[in-house]
């Protein structure tokens, strides 16, 4: 989904300064008992990258459909941006979290946004424990908040449109055969087929920003 914006997937971002770092030394409870000033650096460097880019054409039709009359969307993202929000989409569910939610690994105190970008990794002003990524890692249970919220568009929907993913993440990737197996519309969006595309009622070869504009041109 945000691709097209410049933001890399999470393997993609492991270039550069970070090519010689395991995934899990970056993205796991276990990497961030090792060395949490490393963790927090790759973190806040991911956030400084989504601070310097835009939503993409993708991004601002999903918003434009939630403001069509007669239309109710609910949003249901894997991404750990703020795109959808800065395109003026109201998130449902960060499945997996987002990189402007830091919280207080002691007493869970959520920190300012603007926190994400902070060097070196600040502590909590409460009761002085580090102050953590707000995304979910490897090996970490999904916020059950989110996961429930999700759940339940599912259930309350008639179309999902799932976007650019592989579909092989679970618990997420639950979502949309739990939609198909209910007798929901699924409408893919993706350049290549997915493990998704087995769900799928319709599956739209293209990305995001090309394909999600054609969609809402589309005759009803």
């Amino acid at each position: 989904m945000s691709a097209e914006s410049g933001i890399p997937t999470f393997r993609d971002a492991l270039t550069g300064m970070w090519e010689n770092h395991d995934p899990m030394s970056l993205a796991s409870p276990d990497g961030w008992a090792a060395d949490p000033d490393l963790v927090w650096a790759w973190y806040a460097d991911r956030a400084a990258q989504v601070r310097a880019v835009a939503p993409n054409a993708g991004h601002r039709a999903v918003a434009e459909l939630g403001r069509r009359r007669g239309i109710s969307t609910s949003v249901v993202t894997q991404n750990v941006d703020d795109l959808h929000e800065r395109a003026g989409s109201a998130v449902a569910s960060h499945l997996h979290g987002s990189l402007f939610e830091p919280r207080c690994e002691g007493c869970g105190r959520r920190e300012s946004p603007n926190v994400s970008v902070a060097t070196p990794r600040p502590s909590c002003p409460l009761c002085g424990a580090s102050v953590r990524p707000g995304v979910v890692w490897f090996g970490e249970s999904l916020p059950s908040g989110d996961w429930g919220r999700a759940e339940a568009a599912v259930d309350a929907a008639d179309l999902m449109i799932v976007v650019g993913t592989t579909g092989v993440v679970y618990p997420a990737a639950e979502l949309p055969e739990r939609a198909a197996a209910a007798g929901v519309r699924v409408i893919e969006v993706n350049p290549e087929p997915s493990a998704i595309t087995r769900s799928a009622t319709v599956r739209l070869a293209g990305t995001a920003a090309r394909t999600l504009p054609d969609l809402l041109r589309a005759p009803a």
